[in-house]
Protein backbone atom coordinates (compact mmCIF):
# COMPACT_ATOMS: atom_id res chain seq x y z
CA UNK A 1 0.00 0.00 0.00
CA UNK A 2 1.42 3.38 -1.31
CA UNK A 3 0.97 6.60 0.93
CA UNK A 4 -0.36 5.20 4.22
CA UNK A 5 -0.72 2.16 6.45
CA UNK A 6 -2.92 -0.25 8.11
CA UNK A 7 -3.69 0.20 11.46
CA UNK A 8 -6.89 -3.02 13.03
CA UNK A 9 -7.14 -3.92 9.55
CA UNK A 10 -8.15 -0.14 8.32
CA UNK A 11 -5.95 1.62 5.34
CA UNK A 12 -5.07 5.21 6.90
CA UNK A 13 -3.89 7.44 4.14
CA UNK A 14 -1.73 9.95 4.53
CA UNK A 15 -1.95 13.78 2.96
CA UNK A 16 1.35 13.54 0.43
CA UNK A 17 2.90 16.95 -0.23
CA UNK A 18 2.71 18.22 -3.67
CA UNK A 19 6.10 18.09 -5.75
CA UNK A 20 7.28 20.72 -7.84
CA UNK A 21 9.99 19.44 -10.12
CA UNK A 22 11.46 20.66 -13.35
CA UNK A 23 11.60 18.28 -16.32
CA UNK A 24 12.98 19.67 -19.81
CA UNK A 25 11.49 23.13 -19.92
CA UNK A 26 8.21 22.23 -17.89
CA UNK A 27 7.22 22.31 -14.23
CA UNK A 28 5.56 18.78 -13.04
CA UNK A 29 3.36 19.37 -10.32
CA UNK A 30 2.26 16.18 -8.77
CA UNK A 31 0.28 15.30 -6.79
CA UNK A 32 -2.47 18.31 -7.57
CA UNK A 33 -2.49 20.63 -4.59
CA UNK A 34 -5.71 22.06 -3.25
CA UNK A 35 -5.31 25.40 -4.15
CA UNK A 36 -6.61 26.50 -7.31
CA UNK A 37 -4.41 29.14 -8.86
CA UNK A 38 -1.97 27.02 -10.43
CA UNK A 39 -5.20 25.54 -12.40
CA UNK A 40 -4.65 28.94 -14.53
CA UNK A 41 -1.29 27.52 -15.98
CA UNK A 42 -1.46 23.86 -15.74
CA UNK A 43 -2.18 21.15 -18.60
CA UNK A 44 -2.62 17.16 -18.33
CA UNK A 45 -0.31 14.87 -19.98
CA UNK A 46 -1.50 11.79 -20.17
CA UNK A 47 1.36 10.42 -20.79
CA UNK A 48 3.22 10.68 -17.66
CA UNK A 49 -0.29 11.01 -16.00
CA UNK A 50 0.75 14.45 -14.37
CA UNK A 51 -0.37 18.17 -15.03
CA UNK A 52 2.60 20.25 -16.71
CA UNK A 53 2.91 23.88 -16.49
CA UNK A 54 5.17 26.05 -18.95
CA UNK A 55 8.15 26.80 -16.75
CA UNK A 56 8.18 30.82 -17.61
CA UNK A 57 5.14 30.79 -15.64
CA UNK A 58 7.58 29.08 -12.33
CA UNK A 59 7.24 32.64 -10.13
CA UNK A 60 3.61 33.51 -10.78
CA UNK A 61 2.99 29.31 -10.10
CA UNK A 62 4.74 30.38 -6.45
CA UNK A 63 3.07 33.52 -5.70
CA UNK A 64 -0.15 32.05 -6.50
CA UNK A 65 0.52 29.18 -4.12
CA UNK A 66 1.81 31.67 -1.24
CA UNK A 67 -1.02 33.49 -1.70
CA UNK A 68 -3.69 30.71 -1.00
CA UNK A 69 -1.22 29.15 1.21
CA UNK A 70 -0.57 25.96 -0.01
CA UNK A 71 2.70 23.86 0.92
CA UNK A 72 4.35 22.08 -1.99
CA UNK A 73 7.89 20.43 -2.16
CA UNK A 74 9.85 23.16 -4.48
CA UNK A 75 12.43 20.35 -6.36
CA UNK A 76 12.45 23.01 -9.62
CA UNK A 77 15.22 25.31 -8.97
CA UNK A 78 18.45 24.36 -9.36
CA UNK A 79 20.32 27.65 -9.26
CA UNK A 80 22.34 28.96 -6.72
CA UNK A 81 23.36 32.33 -4.59
CA UNK A 82 26.57 33.82 -5.78
CA UNK A 83 29.48 35.94 -3.75
CA UNK A 84 30.13 38.39 -6.35
CA UNK A 85 33.16 40.97 -5.29
CA UNK A 86 32.23 43.88 -7.81
CA UNK A 87 35.09 45.76 -8.88
CA UNK A 88 33.36 47.59 -11.25
CA UNK A 89 35.59 50.81 -12.11
CA UNK A 90 33.28 53.72 -13.02
CA UNK A 91 30.60 55.54 -11.54
CA UNK A 92 27.68 55.04 -13.09
CA UNK A 93 25.63 57.56 -15.11
CA UNK A 94 22.59 58.96 -13.66
CA UNK A 95 20.45 57.50 -16.79
CA UNK A 96 22.03 53.78 -15.53
CA UNK A 97 21.68 54.37 -12.11
CA UNK A 98 17.65 55.31 -12.99
CA UNK A 99 17.45 52.36 -14.88
CA UNK A 100 18.38 50.26 -12.12
CA UNK A 101 16.33 51.34 -9.77
CA UNK A 102 13.22 51.33 -12.43
CA UNK A 103 13.76 47.52 -12.82
CA UNK A 104 14.51 46.82 -9.60
CA UNK A 105 11.15 48.45 -8.75
CA UNK A 106 8.87 46.22 -11.07
CA UNK A 107 10.51 43.05 -9.86
CA UNK A 108 13.30 42.94 -11.66
CA UNK A 109 12.20 42.00 -14.54
CA UNK A 110 11.51 44.08 -17.33
CA UNK A 111 13.30 45.70 -20.66
CA UNK A 112 15.57 48.61 -21.17
CA UNK A 113 15.98 50.74 -24.19
CA UNK A 114 19.16 52.66 -24.25
CA UNK A 115 20.92 53.83 -27.20
CA UNK A 116 24.78 52.46 -28.73
CA UNK A 117 27.44 53.29 -27.10
CA UNK A 118 24.92 54.34 -23.69
CA UNK A 119 26.63 51.57 -21.71
CA UNK A 120 23.91 48.77 -21.33
CA UNK A 121 26.63 46.22 -20.49
CA UNK A 122 27.61 48.38 -17.10
CA UNK A 123 23.84 48.36 -16.39
CA UNK A 124 23.64 44.48 -16.76
CA UNK A 125 26.93 44.59 -14.55
CA UNK A 126 25.63 46.48 -12.04
CA UNK A 127 21.98 44.63 -12.14
CA UNK A 128 23.92 41.40 -11.65
CA UNK A 129 25.67 43.37 -8.72
CA UNK A 130 22.67 43.88 -6.91
CA UNK A 131 20.85 40.52 -7.98
CA UNK A 132 23.30 37.82 -6.74
CA UNK A 133 22.10 34.45 -8.32
CA UNK A 134 23.97 32.38 -10.71
CA UNK A 135 23.89 34.47 -14.37
CA UNK A 136 23.09 33.46 -18.09
CA UNK A 137 23.56 35.76 -20.38
CA UNK A 138 22.56 36.19 -24.26
CA UNK A 139 23.99 37.28 -27.14
CA UNK A 140 23.67 37.24 -30.58
CA UNK A 141 27.06 37.06 -31.59
CA UNK A 142 30.29 34.98 -31.12
CA UNK A 143 31.94 38.71 -31.41
CA UNK A 144 29.82 39.95 -28.49
CA UNK A 145 29.91 36.46 -26.42
CA UNK A 146 33.85 36.87 -26.10
CA UNK A 147 33.42 40.60 -25.15
CA UNK A 148 30.78 39.88 -22.55
CA UNK A 149 33.14 37.15 -21.16
CA UNK A 150 36.18 39.64 -21.02
CA UNK A 151 34.28 42.08 -19.00
CA UNK A 152 32.93 39.64 -16.56
CA UNK A 153 36.22 38.24 -15.78
CA UNK A 154 37.12 42.39 -15.24
CA UNK A 155 34.27 43.05 -13.28
CA UNK A 156 33.84 40.16 -11.04
CA UNK A 157 37.52 38.54 -10.73
CA UNK A 158 36.59 35.87 -8.21
CA UNK A 159 33.64 34.55 -9.98
CA UNK A 160 33.53 31.48 -12.10
CA UNK A 161 32.50 32.48 -15.77
CA UNK A 162 32.39 29.92 -18.50
CA UNK A 163 31.11 29.77 -22.43
CA UNK A 164 28.69 28.01 -24.71
CA UNK A 165 29.04 28.77 -28.46
CA UNK A 166 31.85 28.70 -30.94
CA UNK A 167 32.71 25.65 -29.63
CA UNK A 168 32.96 26.09 -25.57
CA UNK A 169 30.24 24.30 -23.66
CA UNK A 170 30.92 25.14 -20.08
CA UNK A 171 28.65 24.71 -17.31
CA UNK A 172 29.50 27.83 -14.88
CA UNK A 173 27.37 29.77 -12.51
CA UNK A 174 27.87 32.82 -14.96
CA UNK A 175 27.29 31.97 -18.09
CA UNK A 176 27.99 33.70 -21.58
CA UNK A 177 25.67 32.12 -24.37
CA UNK A 178 24.88 32.99 -28.28
CA UNK A 179 21.25 32.67 -28.86
CA UNK A 180 21.66 29.72 -30.94
CA UNK A 181 23.49 27.83 -28.34
CA UNK A 182 21.09 28.84 -25.65
CA UNK A 183 17.70 27.82 -27.66
CA UNK A 184 19.24 24.52 -28.54
CA UNK A 185 19.94 24.20 -25.01
CA UNK A 186 16.91 25.41 -23.42
CA UNK A 187 15.76 22.44 -22.04
CA UNK A 188 18.49 21.69 -20.09
CA UNK A 189 19.45 25.41 -19.16
CA UNK A 190 16.16 26.23 -17.83
CA UNK A 191 16.09 25.70 -14.07
CA UNK A 192 20.06 26.31 -13.61
CA UNK A 193 19.34 30.43 -13.49
CA UNK A 194 18.10 32.40 -10.79
CA UNK A 195 18.72 35.52 -13.72
CA UNK A 196 19.03 35.72 -17.27
CA UNK A 197 19.69 38.72 -19.41
CA UNK A 198 19.03 38.83 -22.94
CA UNK A 199 21.38 41.59 -24.65
CA UNK A 200 19.50 43.18 -27.79
CA UNK A 201 16.87 41.48 -26.79
CA UNK A 202 14.85 42.35 -29.94
CA UNK A 203 16.44 38.96 -31.36
CA UNK A 204 14.12 37.19 -28.75
CA UNK A 205 10.70 36.95 -29.79
CA UNK A 206 11.40 34.42 -32.60
CA UNK A 207 9.98 31.16 -33.21
CA UNK A 208 13.29 29.95 -32.44
CA UNK A 209 14.81 32.33 -29.52
CA UNK A 210 11.78 32.63 -27.90
CA UNK A 211 11.83 28.92 -26.00
CA UNK A 212 14.81 30.41 -24.02
CA UNK A 213 12.78 32.65 -22.36
CA UNK A 214 9.96 30.08 -22.08
CA UNK A 215 11.95 26.85 -20.68
CA UNK A 216 13.34 29.05 -18.08
CA UNK A 217 12.18 29.33 -14.66
CA UNK A 218 14.07 32.09 -13.54
CA UNK A 219 12.33 34.84 -11.33
CA UNK A 220 14.87 37.89 -12.37
CA UNK A 221 15.14 38.74 -16.08
CA UNK A 222 17.04 41.98 -17.48
CA UNK A 223 16.53 42.68 -21.58
CA UNK A 224 18.99 45.35 -22.98
CA UNK A 225 18.37 46.65 -26.76
CA UNK A 226 18.73 50.35 -28.37
CA UNK A 227 15.24 49.13 -30.76
CA UNK A 228 12.82 46.88 -29.35
CA UNK A 229 10.38 47.74 -32.64
CA UNK A 230 10.33 44.73 -34.80
CA UNK A 231 8.11 45.34 -37.48
CA UNK A 232 6.40 41.96 -37.61
CA UNK A 233 4.90 43.38 -34.08
CA UNK A 234 6.70 40.25 -32.32
CA UNK A 235 7.74 43.25 -29.92
CA UNK A 236 4.98 42.53 -27.98
CA UNK A 237 5.68 39.37 -26.42
CA UNK A 238 8.85 40.83 -24.85
CA UNK A 239 6.13 41.84 -21.85
CA UNK A 240 5.70 38.12 -21.22
CA UNK A 241 9.02 36.78 -22.19
CA UNK A 242 10.81 39.19 -19.85
CA UNK A 243 8.34 41.79 -18.52
CA UNK A 244 7.63 45.26 -19.51
CA UNK A 245 9.62 48.07 -20.63
CA UNK A 246 10.77 50.01 -17.46
CA UNK A 247 12.62 52.49 -18.72
CA UNK A 248 13.63 54.17 -21.96
CA UNK A 249 15.87 56.90 -23.32
CA UNK A 250 17.11 58.44 -26.74
CA UNK A 251 20.09 59.74 -27.99
CA UNK A 252 19.41 63.23 -27.78
CA UNK A 253 18.55 62.58 -24.25
CA UNK A 254 22.02 61.42 -23.39
CA UNK A 255 23.83 63.99 -25.64
CA UNK A 256 26.58 65.82 -24.07
CA UNK A 257 26.43 63.43 -20.57
CA UNK A 258 26.95 60.37 -21.45
CA UNK A 259 27.22 60.85 -25.44
CA UNK A 260 28.67 62.91 -27.44
CA UNK A 261 27.45 65.89 -29.21
CA UNK A 262 25.83 64.93 -32.28
CA UNK A 263 24.30 65.80 -35.47
CA UNK A 264 23.11 64.43 -39.13
CA UNK A 265 23.24 65.87 -42.49
CA UNK A 266 22.11 64.38 -45.24
CA UNK A 267 23.21 64.86 -49.20
CA UNK A 268 21.55 64.23 -52.33
CA UNK A 269 23.60 63.34 -55.22
CA UNK A 270 21.97 63.75 -58.95
CA UNK A 271 22.60 60.32 -61.07
CA UNK A 272 24.89 61.18 -64.17
CA UNK A 273 22.33 61.95 -67.31
CA UNK A 274 23.70 58.18 -68.03
CA UNK A 275 22.81 56.57 -64.73
CA UNK A 276 19.50 58.47 -64.94
CA UNK A 277 18.59 56.83 -68.47
CA UNK A 278 19.84 53.68 -67.11
CA UNK A 279 17.73 53.90 -64.15
CA UNK A 280 14.48 55.26 -65.36
CA UNK A 281 14.12 52.46 -68.25
CA UNK A 282 14.75 49.94 -65.21
CA UNK A 283 12.14 50.93 -63.21
CA UNK A 284 9.91 51.09 -66.10
CA UNK A 285 11.06 47.86 -67.01
CA UNK A 286 9.83 46.45 -63.53
CA UNK A 287 6.57 48.86 -63.19
CA UNK A 288 5.39 47.69 -66.54
CA UNK A 289 5.46 44.05 -65.41
CA UNK A 290 3.90 44.59 -61.74
CA UNK A 291 1.17 46.79 -63.18
CA UNK A 292 0.63 43.73 -65.18
CA UNK A 293 0.84 41.17 -62.71
CA UNK A 294 -1.53 43.56 -60.37
CA UNK A 295 0.68 43.59 -57.89
CA UNK A 296 1.73 46.28 -55.05
CA UNK A 297 4.75 46.60 -53.41
CA UNK A 298 3.61 48.52 -50.38
CA UNK A 299 3.63 45.69 -48.28
CA UNK A 300 5.44 42.41 -47.34
CA UNK A 301 2.52 40.52 -49.59
CA UNK A 302 3.13 42.25 -52.40
CA UNK A 303 6.95 41.79 -52.27
CA UNK A 304 6.04 38.08 -51.64
CA UNK A 305 3.67 38.25 -54.73
CA UNK A 306 6.54 39.81 -56.62
CA UNK A 307 9.49 37.47 -55.67
CA UNK A 308 7.34 34.27 -56.56
CA UNK A 309 6.22 35.79 -59.85
CA UNK A 310 10.15 36.39 -61.18
CA UNK A 311 10.42 32.82 -61.21
CA UNK A 312 7.54 31.84 -63.06
CA UNK A 313 8.13 33.49 -65.64
CA UNK A 314 10.95 35.46 -68.58
CA UNK A 315 9.13 38.56 -67.76
CA UNK A 316 8.99 38.28 -63.85
CA UNK A 317 12.81 37.66 -64.01
CA UNK A 318 13.61 40.26 -66.42
CA UNK A 319 11.28 42.95 -63.67
CA UNK A 320 13.48 41.25 -60.47
CA UNK A 321 16.50 41.85 -62.60
CA UNK A 322 15.77 45.41 -63.23
CA UNK A 323 14.49 45.94 -59.95
CA UNK A 324 18.14 45.01 -58.66
CA UNK A 325 19.99 46.86 -61.31
CA UNK A 326 18.41 49.83 -60.52
CA UNK A 327 19.38 49.43 -56.84
CA UNK A 328 22.89 48.74 -57.69
CA UNK A 329 23.26 52.26 -60.20
CA UNK A 330 21.47 54.03 -57.04
CA UNK A 331 24.06 52.25 -54.60
CA UNK A 332 27.08 53.14 -56.69
CA UNK A 333 26.67 56.21 -58.49
CA UNK A 334 29.31 58.16 -59.26
CA UNK A 335 28.57 61.28 -57.27
CA UNK A 336 28.54 59.42 -54.21
CA UNK A 337 32.71 58.30 -54.61
CA UNK A 338 32.78 62.18 -55.20
CA UNK A 339 30.70 63.69 -52.06
CA UNK A 340 33.04 60.52 -49.69
CA UNK A 341 35.88 61.92 -51.04
CA UNK A 342 34.62 65.44 -50.20
CA UNK A 343 33.65 64.10 -46.75
CA UNK A 344 36.90 62.53 -46.23
CA UNK A 345 39.25 65.24 -47.19
CA UNK A 346 36.98 68.07 -45.07
CA UNK A 347 37.23 65.37 -41.63
CA UNK A 348 40.70 63.93 -42.06
CA UNK A 349 42.63 62.85 -39.59
CA UNK A 350 39.34 62.25 -37.40
CA UNK A 351 38.82 58.72 -36.98
CA UNK A 352 36.03 58.23 -40.06
CA UNK A 353 33.04 54.75 -40.39
CA UNK A 354 31.64 54.39 -44.17
CA UNK A 355 28.29 52.42 -44.11
CA UNK A 356 26.85 50.85 -47.38
CA UNK A 357 24.60 48.18 -47.63
CA UNK A 358 26.02 45.69 -50.28
CA UNK A 359 29.93 44.18 -50.33
CA UNK A 360 30.54 45.29 -53.71
CA UNK A 361 30.12 49.09 -52.93
CA UNK A 362 32.94 48.22 -49.91
CA UNK A 363 34.55 46.18 -52.16
CA UNK A 364 34.97 49.33 -55.18
CA UNK A 365 35.79 51.88 -52.43
CA UNK A 366 38.30 49.73 -50.38
CA UNK A 367 40.37 49.29 -54.02
CA UNK A 368 39.99 52.81 -55.50
CA UNK A 369 40.06 54.93 -51.88
CA UNK A 370 42.82 52.46 -50.56
CA UNK A 371 40.73 52.03 -47.60
CA UNK A 372 40.55 48.73 -44.60
CA UNK A 373 37.20 46.71 -45.58
CA UNK A 374 35.27 44.75 -43.34
CA UNK A 375 32.21 42.38 -45.20
CA UNK A 376 30.94 38.92 -43.35
CA UNK A 377 33.28 37.34 -45.76
CA UNK A 378 36.60 38.99 -43.90
CA UNK A 379 38.28 35.97 -41.93
CA UNK A 380 37.70 36.62 -38.11
CA UNK A 381 41.59 37.30 -37.60
CA UNK A 382 41.89 39.89 -39.82
CA UNK A 383 38.88 41.35 -38.72
CA UNK A 384 40.41 41.64 -35.74
CA UNK A 385 43.59 43.16 -36.95
CA UNK A 386 42.01 45.80 -39.06
CA UNK A 387 39.90 46.83 -35.46
CA UNK A 388 42.68 46.87 -33.63
CA UNK A 389 44.52 48.74 -35.94
CA UNK A 390 41.66 51.81 -36.16
CA UNK A 391 41.53 51.57 -32.64
CA UNK A 392 45.40 52.65 -32.53
CA UNK A 393 45.03 55.11 -34.85
CA UNK A 394 46.87 53.70 -37.59
CA UNK A 395 44.06 53.51 -40.11
CA UNK A 396 41.85 56.20 -39.96
CA UNK A 397 38.99 55.17 -42.01
CA UNK A 398 37.29 51.65 -42.11
CA UNK A 399 34.65 50.90 -44.66
CA UNK A 400 32.12 48.17 -43.86
CA UNK A 401 28.36 46.59 -44.67
CA UNK A 402 26.33 45.12 -42.53
CA UNK A 403 29.14 43.71 -39.87
CA UNK A 404 29.57 46.52 -37.73
CA UNK A 405 25.84 47.09 -37.13
CA UNK A 406 25.63 44.75 -34.26
CA UNK A 407 27.74 42.29 -31.96
CA UNK A 408 30.93 44.12 -33.04
CA UNK A 409 33.32 45.99 -30.31
CA UNK A 410 33.46 48.91 -32.60
CA UNK A 411 36.73 51.89 -31.62
CA UNK A 412 35.60 54.86 -31.30
CA UNK A 413 34.94 57.20 -34.02
CA UNK A 414 33.52 60.74 -34.56
CA UNK A 415 32.45 60.67 -38.14
CA UNK A 416 29.88 58.36 -39.96
CA UNK A 417 28.49 57.83 -43.46
CA UNK A 418 25.83 56.23 -44.60
CA UNK A 419 26.37 55.58 -48.49
CA UNK A 420 23.39 53.20 -49.08
CA UNK A 421 21.52 51.06 -46.16
CA UNK A 422 18.38 49.54 -45.66
CA UNK A 423 14.78 51.03 -44.52
CA UNK A 424 14.96 49.79 -41.07
CA UNK A 425 14.86 52.20 -38.55
CA UNK A 426 17.42 49.58 -36.25
CA UNK A 427 20.19 49.56 -38.12
CA UNK A 428 20.36 53.37 -38.83
CA UNK A 429 20.46 53.69 -34.77
CA UNK A 430 23.43 51.28 -34.58
CA UNK A 431 24.95 52.86 -37.17
CA UNK A 432 24.10 56.19 -35.39
CA UNK A 433 25.27 54.44 -32.39
CA UNK A 434 29.08 53.92 -33.74
CA UNK A 435 29.94 57.44 -33.39
CA UNK A 436 28.23 58.56 -30.03
CA UNK A 437 30.84 56.82 -27.79
CA UNK A 438 32.55 59.87 -25.66
CA UNK A 439 35.99 60.67 -26.04
CA UNK A 440 38.87 62.15 -24.13
CA UNK A 441 37.87 64.93 -26.31
CA UNK A 442 34.92 66.96 -24.26
CA UNK A 443 34.10 68.97 -27.11
CA UNK A 444 33.21 66.41 -29.58
CA UNK A 445 30.92 66.56 -31.92
CA UNK A 446 30.11 63.81 -33.59
CA UNK A 447 28.92 63.89 -37.51
CA UNK A 448 26.07 61.18 -39.50
CA UNK A 449 26.79 62.03 -43.31
CA UNK A 450 23.64 60.20 -45.21
CA UNK A 451 24.22 60.33 -48.67
CA UNK A 452 21.19 59.61 -50.92
CA UNK A 453 20.76 59.36 -54.64
CA UNK A 454 18.34 61.91 -55.74
CA UNK A 455 14.84 61.07 -57.31
CA UNK A 456 15.68 57.13 -56.27
CA UNK A 457 14.20 54.75 -54.42
CA UNK A 458 16.93 55.65 -52.11
CA UNK A 459 14.92 58.79 -51.02
CA UNK A 460 12.05 56.55 -49.83
CA UNK A 461 13.95 54.22 -47.78
CA UNK A 462 15.98 57.32 -45.93
CA UNK A 463 12.53 58.17 -45.04
CA UNK A 464 11.63 54.78 -43.58
CA UNK A 465 14.59 54.15 -41.57
CA UNK A 466 13.87 56.96 -40.21
CA UNK A 467 10.20 56.66 -39.29
CA UNK A 468 9.37 56.87 -36.20
CA UNK A 469 12.20 59.56 -35.23
CA UNK A 470 10.50 61.87 -36.97
CA UNK A 471 7.09 61.52 -34.30
CA UNK A 472 6.38 63.76 -31.43
CA UNK A 473 7.63 60.96 -29.06
CA UNK A 474 10.87 60.43 -30.09
CA UNK A 475 12.18 63.24 -32.09
CA UNK A 476 15.51 63.44 -33.60
CA UNK A 477 17.64 66.45 -34.35
CA UNK A 478 16.89 68.43 -37.43
CA UNK A 479 17.95 66.69 -40.79
CA UNK A 480 20.66 69.22 -42.84
CA UNK A 481 20.27 68.77 -46.63
CA UNK A 482 23.84 70.33 -47.18
CA UNK A 483 25.19 71.10 -50.80
CA UNK A 484 28.68 69.81 -51.36
CA UNK A 485 31.05 71.09 -54.56
CA UNK A 486 33.68 68.84 -55.48
CA UNK A 487 36.99 69.95 -56.03
CA UNK A 488 36.53 69.73 -59.58
CA UNK A 489 33.10 70.81 -60.96
CA UNK A 490 30.99 68.62 -62.96
CA UNK A 491 27.77 69.92 -64.09
CA UNK A 492 26.49 66.90 -65.01
CA UNK A 493 27.46 65.27 -61.03
CA UNK A 494 25.74 67.86 -58.84
CA UNK A 495 24.44 68.06 -55.40
CA UNK A 496 21.30 69.16 -54.45
CA UNK A 497 18.99 70.61 -51.91
CA UNK A 498 15.44 70.55 -53.70
CA UNK A 499 12.97 68.95 -52.36
CA UNK A 500 12.16 65.26 -52.42
CA UNK A 501 10.15 64.41 -55.62
CA UNK A 502 6.30 62.18 -55.42
CA UNK A 503 7.04 58.78 -55.11
CA UNK A 504 7.74 56.57 -58.18
CA UNK A 505 5.11 54.05 -58.98
CA UNK A 506 4.82 50.70 -57.29
CA UNK A 507 7.69 51.85 -54.98
CA UNK A 508 7.63 50.89 -50.76
CA UNK A 509 5.85 53.66 -49.06
CA UNK A 510 5.61 51.93 -45.52
CA UNK A 511 7.68 49.28 -43.30
CA UNK A 512 7.39 45.99 -43.97
CA UNK A 513 10.49 44.01 -43.02
CA UNK A 514 13.77 44.24 -40.86
CA UNK A 515 16.19 44.09 -43.38
CA UNK A 516 14.41 45.99 -46.68
CA UNK A 517 16.99 43.55 -48.87
CA UNK A 518 14.96 44.54 -52.08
Amino acid sequence: MKDGYTWLGIEIFMARIPILSFDRGTLVLHPPPKAKSWMDYATWDDRIEKFRIPAIHYTELLAGLKQEQSSIDNQASNYTGLKLEASLPLKPYPHQQEALQAWQAAGKRGVVVLPTAAGKTYLALMAMETTPFSTLIVVPTLDLMHQWYTRLLATFPTAEVGLLGGGSRDQTSILVSTYDSAAIQAESLGNRYGLVIFDECHHLPTDFYRVIAEFAIAPYRLGLTATPERTDGKHEDLEILIGTEVYRKRAEDLMGGALADYRTEQILVKLTPEERENYNQLIKTRNEFLQESKIFLSSLEGWQQFVMASGRSSAGRRAMLAHRKSKEIAFGTEGKIRVLIDILGRHYPSQTLIFTTDNATVYRISQELLIPALTHQTPVKERHEILDKFREGIYKVLVASHVLNEGVDVPEASIAVILSGTGSEREYIQRLGRILRRSSDPNKQAILYEVVAEQTSEEGTADRRKGSLSKPEIKSPKLRQLELLPSKTNPEIGYSTQAPPPKIAAEKVNPWQEDDEF
